[in-house]
């Protein structure tokens, strides 16, 4: 693993969904990280859960094809209510996970909470706030961020993948991460490891 740091490679994220897919493109040159791509994948106009399921399908192999992700991650483990929701959700992550394995690219699973972990310092952050967060520690303009949040969940799940290969920077030499993005912005006090109201305060969005 730690072999990849220094090479450059590519990690498709991918937030599964039956009616929108949420996809990115993280691009790693050593220790540094830039979003080429995060977007999400609208299959609602298809009639059918399968014929959903087969342009999610078709969508990631031509994906894959054009862009050569070295490896996918993906969120997993969701738990739902409903039973039939969990049964879908389920159906869309193994349709990811095969488009990936019929190209040859490995698969890496994370938890919803492992990623929002990883993003803000807290497993039960919001969808809101993990895009938040991402677009202050990687400096993404406004006119950029998208207006569905799968996208911003997909790019959470990348950059989750990515901490986890060893202690990244940014291009820009902005903060790695939410802990970093504290420290900088003296949202922390000394000895804190979890965000604290100033913090939450910014994710709800203060700037």
């Amino acid at each position: 693993m730690q072999d990849s740091l220094v090479r450059h490679h590519r990690i498709l994220g991918i937030d599964p969904g039956t009616l929108l897919m949420g996809y990115s493109l993280l691009e790693v040159n050593g220790q540094k990280a830039v979003p080429v791509v995060f977007d999400c994948l609208d299959v609602r106009k298809f009639d059918g859960q399968y014929a959903r399921l087969q342009q999610e399908f078709f969508f990631l192999q031509r994906f894959i094809d054009e862009h050569q992700p070295s490896c996918l991650a993906i969120e997993t483990q969701f738990v739902d209510k409903n039973p039939q929701t969990m049964i879908k959700i389920v159906h869309a992550q193994g349709v990811a996970i095969a488009a990936a394995l019929s190209r040859d690219v490995p698969v890496y699973e994370y938890s919803p909470m492992k990623i929002k972990m990883a993003i803000t310092g807290n497993g039960h952050s919001t969808k809101q706030q993990v895009a938040d967060m991402l677009q202050r520690f990687m400096h993404i303009p406004q006119d950029e961020m998208p207006k569905k949040l799968d996208a911003t969940d997909a790019l959470a799940i990348a950059y989750c993948h990515f901490l986890q290969l060893g202690l990244p920077v940014l291009a820009d030499g902005g903060a790695k991460n939410w802990t970093q993005y504290a420290k900088q912005k003296g949202l922390t006090s000394a000895g804190n490891t979890t965000p604290n109201q100033k913090l939450l305060a910014a994710l709800a969005g203060k700037k």
